[in-house]
């Protein structure tokens, strides 16, 4: 089946599966290997992407249900070779280790920041709680979003 999306404000079209995940189609098949395939059962977040707006894990959502629809994953958040200011403050702040789940951290802080731009540390908590990272304390990771908090229009 052909499937035809807007990725990263670019138009796409593949050839997909029956069956093939999202995921798979945005590492597999057009090349964007940012989103990362950890638990393939929406547990960890490490996949997270933007789909038609909405936060979603990449790895639960059919590859047929995003046609015609816009995705946005991590590398869509840079302005060319200029990091969003997330990107930036989890580099500043230290925040990326292993560096797997980062990009799903990354994509969620995005996303609670266009929705709240001064959230408490809970609130941080609350929004990141679907993203699981195996390196850090998450102290890092929290500083970071705060940083992006400050910096971010």
């Amino acid at each position: 089946m052909k499937l035809r999306l807007m990725v990263n404000g670019e138009s796409r079209e593949t050839e997909v599966r029956e069956g093939e995940s999202l995921l798979y189609v945005l590492r597999e098949r057009l090349g964007l290997f940012g989103s990362k395939n950890a638990c393939e059962q929406g547990e960890c977040g490490s996949c997270s992407v933007y789909l038609d707006g909405e936060l979603v894990c990449a790895c639960l959502v059919l590859a047929g249900q995003a046609e015609g629809s816009e995705v946005v994953t991590v590398e869509g958040l840079s302005e060319g070779e200029r990091l969003h200011p997330v990107q930036e403050a989890f580099l500043e702040a230290g925040a990326v280790q292993c560096g797997f789940c980062t990009p799903g951290l990354i994509v969620a802080a995005h996303d609670l920041l266009s929705r709240n731009s001064e959230p408490t540390e809970a609130e941080v908590r609350e929004a990141l709680a679907g993203n699981l990272c195996r390196c850090t304390g998450y102290e890092k990771i929290l500083t970071a979003v705060q940083m992006a908090a400050e910096t971010t229009p």
